[in-house]
């Protein structure tokens, strides 16, 4: 929930900070914007929350806490690549293809309850993925919309 709520307000300030700016809206950098922002504070999640992180990686993936670590800091770097004109369309499939491997790390954390900012075992389980999965996707539209298909 508070990516969303960060991605949709970060958007309504880049919209207007633009329009200020430029003279004229420019909806598509406006939502790469708010992606970068939104990127960098789930970003922020990868060293705060970084136990229970790794808890949501499957055991027999090694390394689990380094992996974290390591996502942080490519979500910062999709972040940085949305923002640059001449890498936004790689940046973006990067992303989508990004988005969509981390979805399994997602369904594993509610099949087994797995509350990533406590590091326990009494999250919100599989009901969380009637909310995460159509999110996923939003993220995803959000991104071929903004950084592909508009030139």
């Amino acid at each position: 929930m508070k990516p969303l709520v960060v991605l949709l307000s970060s958007l309504i300030i880049a919209i207007f900070v633009i329009k200020i700016i430029r003279k004229d809206y420019d909806f598509a950098l406006s939502a790469r914007i708010a992606m970068s922002i939104m990127l960098c504070f789930t970003a922020m999640g990868h060293f705060v929350f970084t136990k229970g992180m790794a808890m949501i990686i499957p055991s027999f993936i090694p390394f689990k806490t380094n992996l974290v670590y390591l996502t942080g800091l490519f979500e910062i770097l999709l972040a940085v690549g949305l923002l640059i004109p001449n890498l936004k369309v790689i940046t973006g499939w990067t992303l989508i293809i990004f988005l969509l491997l981390m979805l399994p790390a997602n369904i594993y954390a509610s099949m087994h309850n797995i509350d990533y900012q406590k590091g326990t075992f009494n999250g919100n389980g599989l009901s969380y993925l009637w909310f995460r999965i159509p999110l996923q996707f939003l993220f995803i539209a959000w991104t071929y919309f903004s950084a592909i298909k508009i030139p």
